[in-house]
């Protein structure tokens, strides 16, 4: 028998020993969660998320301006609509900040409250986008028009399935919240989705001041 053998086998009697004394003692009785490993963690995802946009954004810029004799982001950009989608996703993350401080002090009904006008802030964002792809494939101007309208389509979409993918975050969250209240566990999943959201709005000022603001330009 060699020591690991043995090991399994002392394991096993302490094991026995412990469930004769106590029929409810636990096999697994050392549970240990490394300090800040949780955010360490989320912090690399978004590094690699920080890849996934910058790849995104490099394609757009070599084909932003391949037309293939379309339209042109001056022609087909309504830039009133897509400054208050900019304003209502940037509201939304003061409104997390709101959240994060309600839990703070421990105030479980403020904090759900605002958790929900943040997601329904972000909900009307997808509204509004999804509105303006109907109407740019209603004109024509569908991803297979140019390579700008990829490169578009692909940039714009993939910001919106990251804040589709938060609301169904958050309403997760907001349920956990509710059941269990602000525990240790929800307050560090809350600071994670604080992370993601606010990693999101930066994404999207690149995108309304690269795409939508250098578009509109001749």
């Amino acid at each position: 028998m060699n020591a690991h053998d043995c090991w399994l086998a002392m394991s096993d009697i302490t094991m026995n020993t412990n469930s004769a004394a106590d029929p409810s003692a636990r096999f697994y009785t050392r549970e240990h969660h490394p300090e800040n490993g949780t955010l360490l963690g989320f912090w690399l995802y978004l590094m690699s998320d920080c890849l996934i946009f910058a790849c995104l954004f490099a394609t757009y810029a070599v084909l932003g301006r391949n037309y293939a004799g379309g339209p042109t982001g001056a022609e087909l950009f309504d830039l009133p609509l897509v400054a208050v989608n900019t304003s209502l996703l940037l509201l939304s993350s003061i409104t997390y900040g709101f959240a994060m401080l309600e839990m703070q002090r421990k105030r479980q009904g403020a904090t759900l409250a605002w958790l929900a006008v943040t997601g329904i802030l972000g909900a009307c964002f997808i509204g509004f986008e999804l509105y303006e792809f109907v109407h740019l494939i209603h004109e024509g101007a569908g991803p297979q028009r140019s390579g700008f309208l990829t490169s578009f389509f692909a940039l714009v979409a993939t910001h919106g399935l990251h804040v589709s993918f938060g609301i169904v975050w958050l309403v997760t969250l907001m349920f956990q919240v509710k059941r269990h209240g602000l525990t240790a566990e929800n307050g560090r999943r809350l600071m994670c989705l604080s992370m993601f959201w606010h990693f999101l709005d930066v994404v999207w000022i690149g995108v309304f001041t690269f795409v939508y603001l250098m578009g509109v330009l001749p």
